[in-house]
This record gives structure tokens, C-alpha cells and sequence, in this order.
């Protein structure tokens, strides 16, 4: 059966923790006719929150695909998380949804993660629509978080509803319905019939003039974007409600404009005329431009390839997300062009393999119905490919095309970690590799210093929860350990030494006796060993032998046993006899003189000195000076962005273990920070061996 691609729409609900994201969700889809009825959080019995960790905590850690009916319009939406450790989900979400419904919480307003999902949406160029929710708290400010909106996002809302009253029902002034701004009415909801009964009232008096001022705003702001709305408002001081629903979609689907709603999810109130918003002003995939990539072929690679939203398109989708368990992958694809089949092959245009598409899903949060094909506009799960990663392209094999990938941030924390018992060890690595490639902020890598498997991620809660899942979804048993810093020793100045080596063994005498100069090289990681010794002062292939036994020494590490770094150490004389100076003896010699170069020479210990950027509001910059310089960072550069301000230091990695959690709980979660290495350096307070 064909689908009629303008009546899809693709959409994220997005927002902070806890303003509300999954309890919408749970609305709608009571409201829909998808669940009998709605879920609670707090019992973990929503139907996107259906992992144990998620039911458990009440919050969202995965994005969650579901798919309902609205106005005989089909909405595809994905849940996703609030929480900052979990923020790769809502990038790789906004990246293939059309539009996206931003929640607010009325009391705390836009907070930490709401910038950044906006960002994020503003990065996609996603158009969306707000709705400030919670309006029946203790607290609750509509003014003040539109406000909000406006100048901590830099956006451009319009209120197409507005409240009455605000705060508990209980309350005189409470919350108990909304004024729909477009057809002049209030909107009263029956919390008995959980809402579904919406009574329709004239506003009330003592809100009349409150409202007209609003709508004022609300047709002043959209009159000037269409001319056909401007020769009307000019002629009358007004719009009808099908013009203001015209122009205001026109305005939201170029970025211009978001509507901003209001209301109680948990109370029921407010959620179905988002549901309107949804189909009346975010876009269908017609809507959107059409995706553009180019040719993989490296003699078309400056060649712009188009897909247009049409069955009659070359099929093409991007795999967003990877859902890996014990028995098998699936694969989530937003599909741009074409016609999906089930038992077909596709293109992996950045392997150049083909990937066999065995089965089709409609994906309802935890549960899957078979499909036999899928078409432009749909959000399916897939199961077949073995090579593909996150971000990767699905293409026709005749008509290749190579869509850009998905970024990642970096991860910012990092364990280590082992299993249990030695037979579990290929067990672990095979496990990382299946997490790795369903979650790509999360990696895992053996360290060549200490040998340890480090496992980093974006958030201690971020491998809280991956160490979880592993013991309970993959029954492996292991412990978890903070990484060791990597130390490194020099010596602070120029040393020359003396090593010997002259012992009597079976009745044959070896002896050889070596002079080097170790001396610091600064900032020259590599290590250098020079040869000075006077021609012919020894036979060739003892000198092969002595120079590769101080390589050898070199490498072997210091006093300590860290490895050693900015020294060269140059050959200046050796001592030879003929039949007594043996390859032993020369290794011999050549520790014996490092031994006395590194202890003569005071050995010191060196230490990873990090490059730290930390962005934070204003208001948070003396909590974070004084916590850096509590960690004895030096910093070396303040610059304002905005109404942010970054901060670039100097600090030692020892020192910035749960840096995480510490810079968050500063700013109350507003600030975010990037750390790479920069030097080594003295080690102010070097560990105890």
C-alpha cells in the first residue's frame, strides 16, 4: 500500500532530565490509541523506558522508537535521554528526525541539557516546536521560562497558548486549563476521563485583555513573513486562524519561528493540542530539503549526489542506531529515498560491501512487528548487515551514494577494567567489541604502558550503566579499577657514566667496559642513542651488538620502571679485547652504565600534563577558578563566547580524576569541559612504588 509521505511526520521529544520527555510520550500515546492506557514513571511502567536500568532509575537512557496516529497523519517519535552522560543518543536521533518537540519544565525553566539539545537541533537544523510543561508545580512560571527561551536560546518563540492560572489546582490562582491563542478559546480538560474530554469555553473574562495582548504578539510576528498575511493584517489589524496556521507552519519549517505551548502532562492537560502542533506545523519529509552526499567513487568524489523523498528514488537510508544483544543486531534506518525490501542487498558505500537486509521491523519501543518493505519517510529497524557501524549509508548498489556520518564528542572518563578469571578474557574483549559498536561514545582499548583494558566513556553514570548491562544482559563477571596514570623518567641534567663488566665463568674470561653521556632533551619524546665512538673500535658486528643493547637499555625504563622519555644517551668509548669482549659482556656493561647514569644523574619522575577547556556561564566562573586552582591547574587563558565564558588551563591528569562530576555539580550542570594531553612535566607529588 502506498504511503502518502506529506502526511509522516518524524519527531524527537527532547529536553533536560526530568522535565517531562517520557510522561508526554506516555500522553500521546494514550491519547492516540496506542496503549489502553497511560504509564507512570515512577512504577517503571512506561512503554520507551523498557530497560531495567531505565525502569529503575525513572529516567531515560536509550532512544526509544515508537510510531502512532494522529488526524490520519502517522508520527514516528523518538523518546530521548535528559541526562548529559547519555547526550550521543539525542545527537544521533535529531540527525535523522524532521522536527522535534523541546520540553520545559515551567518551574526550572531552560536548564543545562536543554541548551544543549537545542544546539544540537540548531547544528540539524531541525525545526521544532516547545511546550513548557509541569505548569501545575509549585513554582511554575510561564512568562519567565518564554523568557527564557528567548534569551538563553537566542530563539524566536510565539505563544499560541497561554495559561490559566499557574501552580497547584488546589490554589485560588492555580492551574486549571489554557487559552488556544488562534481560535480564541479555553480549553478545559476532565482529569476524571484522564483528560480525553476536552471542554471548549469562551476565554474568560478577567483573561481576555491578557490574552488579546498575547495574540497581538503572536499575529505581529508572523504578519510580516508572507505578503498575502501582510495585505490582510494591514487592511483589517488581524489574521484569521487559517492564515496565523499557514504562515506560522511556513515560519517553523524555515527555522524562523517555535511555537510554544503549555501544560500538565501528568495532570492531562495540554497534551493533544501538542499533537495538533505536531501535524500543523513540523514538517513531513516533503517538507525538508532533500538529503545530498557525494559519489564514493574516488573519481566522481567532488560529484553532489540528491535524493528526493519519492519512491520512485534510488533507495537510500543512514543507520542511526545499533541495538546489539547475544543473539542479534538491529540495525535502525531512517530511509530518505526509495523502497526498502526485506530479503534484499544494499550498498555500504564507506566499506564498499554489500549487506544482506534479511528482515524488516516497525519497531514499537520493545516490540516489533515484520514488514515487508519500507519507504521514504520511515524509521525501521533492520536485521541482516554484519559490517555497518553507526552513521553508516544504505544505498542501491547501481546508484551509490555516501551521506555524511554522524560526530560524536569525545569521551571524557575513563576505568579500567578485568574480568574475573582468566577464562573470561576473550569473553570481555568479545563483549566490548559488541558495546563499542552499539554505542559510539563508548570505547575500550588495552593500554601498551601498564597493559590494563581502559574502557572510557561520557559520564561515570554513562559506564555505570554499561558495566550493568554487561553483568546483566551477558552474565560477565569483573572488577573495575581507576586507570593508572602513565609516569614517565628523565634525568634534569647532563651525566656521564662508566659500566663494566668482567667476570670469569667456565675458565674463560668476558669483560668489556662502556662510556656513555645521557644527557635531557626537552620536549623530544623519542628517544635518541648517538654513536661517538672512534672508527675501527670495534669490529662491526660487535658494534651492531653494543648500539642494539643500548636501545634495548633505553627502552627497558628507569629507576622505577616507568619508561624513559626526553634523553639521548650517546656512545662516547668502549674498552675491547679480542676473544674476552663477548656479546654478554657488552649487555652487560651497557645496563651497568645506565644503572649508574640514571641513579648518579638523580633519575626524576614525569607526570601527563593535560590542555583543559572549560566553558561555563558567567555566573559559575569563580566556582570553577577556585576549583582549579584547588587542583593546582595554571590558567592560562579567559575568553568570553557569547554568555559563556572558556577557560584554558594547565593540569596535571593525576589531579583530574571525577572532574566529571565535580564541574557539573559546580555549575549545576550548565558547564562542559575537553581535556587532551599536552606535555610531560615534573611530577609535583609523585606516587608512591
Amino acid at each position: 500500500m502506498a504511503t502518502d509521505i506529506q502526511k509522516i511526520r518524524n519527531i524527537g521529544i527532547i529536553a533536560h532530565i526530568d522535565a517531562g520527555k517520557t510522561t508526554t510520550t506516555e500522553r500521546i500515546l494514550f491519547y492516540t490509541g496506542e496503549t489502553p492506557r497511560p504509564g507512570d514513571v515512577d512504577d517503571g511502567t512506561t512503554v520507551t523506558d523498557f530497560d531495567p536500568e531505565e525502569a529503575k532509575r525513572g529516567i531515560t537512557i536509550y532512544s526509544a522508537a515508537i510510531s502512532c496516529h494522529w488526524q490520519g497523519h502517522t508520527i514516528n517519535i523518538i523518546d530521548t535521554p535528559g541526562h548529559v552522560d547519555f547526550t550521543a543518543e539525542v545527537e544521533r536521533s535529531l540527525r535523522v528526525l524532521d522536527g522535534g518537540v523541546v520540553v520545559f519544565s515551567a518551574v526550572e525553566g531552560v536548564e543545562a541539557q536543554s541548551e544543549t539539545v537545542w544546539r544540537q537541533a540548531d547544528k540539524y537544523h531541525v525545526p521544532r516546536i516547545c511546550f513548557i510543561n509541569k505548569m501545575d508545580r509549585i513554582g511554575a512560571g510561564f512568562e519567565r521560562v518564554f523568557a527564557q527561551i528567548s534569551e538563553r536560546l537566542r530563539a524566536n518563540p510565539v505563544a499560541v497558548q497561554i495559561p490559566i492560572g499557574e501552580g497547584p489546582a488546589t490554589n485560588p490562582t492555580g492551574f486549571r486549563g489554557i487559552i488556544d491563542l488562534i481560535d480564541r478559546k479555553a480549553l478545559y480538560f476532565d482529569s476524571e476521563a484522564q483528560g480525553k474530554t476536552i471542554d471548549v469555553q469562551p476565554i474568560p473574562e478577567d483573561e481576555q485583555d491578557r490574552a488579546e495582548e498575547w495574540r497581538s504578539r503572536l499575529v505581529d510576528a508572523i504578519a510580516l513573513m508572507d505578503d498575502e498575511a501582510f495585505a490582510i493584517y494591514d487592511k483589517t489589524g488581524d489574521l484569521p486562524a487559517d492564515q496565523v496556521i499557514r504562515v506560522l507552519r511556513k515560519a517553523v519549517v524555515t527555522y524562523q519561528l517555535q511555537p510554544v505551548f503549555c501544560g500538565s502532562s501528568l495532570d492531562y492537560i495540554g497534551v493533544q493540542p501538542v499533537l495538533d502542533g505536531v501535524v500543523r506545523y513540523l514538517p513531513s519529509p516533503l517538507d525538508v530539503p532533500p538529503v545530498e552526499g557525494r559519489n564514493p567513487n574516488p573519481k566522481k568524489a567532488d560529484k553532489t549526489e540528491v535524493r528526493k523523498p519519492s519512491e520512485k528514488e534510488p533507495v537510500c537510508g543512514l543507520v542511526f542506531k545499533i541495538h546489539a544483544d547475544e543473539h542479534a543486531e538491529l540495525y535502525f534506518v531512517r530511509i530518505y529515498s526509495g523502497v526498502l525490501k526485506g530479503r534484499s542487498r544494499m550498498l555500504n558505500p564507506r566499506t564498499g560491501s554489500k549487506e544482506l537486509i534479511s528482515q524488516i521491523w516497525r519497531v514499537q519501543a520493545d516490540s516489533r512487528t515484520a514488514l515487508e518493505e519500507a519507504t521514504c519517510g520511515d524509521i525501521v529497524g533492520i536485521v541482516g548487515p554484519k559490517d555497518s557501524v553507526t552513521g553508516d549509508t544504505l544505498c542501491d548498489q547501481q546508484n551509490p551514494i555516501l551521506l555524511e556520518s554522524i560526530h560524536f564528542p569525545e569521551s571524557v572518563i575513563s576505568m579500567a577494567i578485568e574480568p574475573d578469571s582468566s577464562a573470561d578474557r576473550k569473553k570481555l574483549e568479545t563483549i566490548l567489541k559488541l558495546m563499542m559498536k552499539q554505542d559510539p561514545t563508548f570505547t575500550a582499548k588495552i593500554s601498551e604502558e601498564t597493559g590494563q583494558t581502559i574502557i572510557s566513556g561520557m559520564g561515570e553514570l554513562h559506564l555505570e550503566i554499561i558495566s550493568k548491562r554487561m553483568e546483566r544482559d551477558f552474565h560477565l563477571k569483573f572488577r573495575t579499577h581507576k586507570p593508572r596514570v602513565t609516569y614517565r623518567e628523565t634525568i634534569p641534567n647532563k651525566h656521564e657514566s662508566e659500566g663494566r663488566f668482567d667476570r670469569q665463568t667456565g675458565g674463560t674470561r668476558q669483560f668489556a667496559a662502556v662510556r656513555i653521556v645521557v644527557e635531557p632533551v626537552p620536549n623530544e619524546v623519542n628517544l635518541a642513542v648517538e654513536n661517538k665512538l672512534k672508527p675501527n673500535a670495534l669490529p662491526p658486528e660487535l658494534l651492531e651488538i653494543l648500539l642494539s643493547a643500548l636501545r634495548d637499555e633505553v627502552k627497558g625504563g628507569g629507576i622505577v620502571g616507568f619508561p624513559l622519555i626526553n634523553l639521548k644517551v650517546i656512545l662516547k668509548d668502549v674498552e675491547y679485547r679480542e676473544r674476552e669482549t663477548t656479546e654478554t659482556a657488552l649487555r652487560g656493561a651497557c645496563s651497568d652504565a645506565m644503572r649508574h647514569a640514571l641513579q648518579d644523574g638523580g633519575a626524576i619522575l614525569m607526570e601527563p600534563i593535560m590542555k583543559l577547556e572549560v566553558v561555563t556561564p558567567e555566573e559559575f566562573v569563580g566556582n570553577v577558578t577556585a576549583d582549579l586552582n584547588s587542583r593546582r591547574a595554571i590558567i592560562v587563558n579567559t575568553e568570553p563566547r557569547g554568555n559563556l565564558v572558556a577557560l584554558t588551563a594547565e593540569v596535571a591528569l593525576s589531579r583530574m580524576f571525577g572532574y566529571s562530576n565535580d564541574v557539573r555539580s559546580l555549575s549545576q550542570g550548565r558547564a562542559s569541559f575537553s581535556m587532551e594531553p599536552l606535555r610531560y612535566d615534573v611530577a609535583i607529588n609523585p606516587p608512591e612504588m
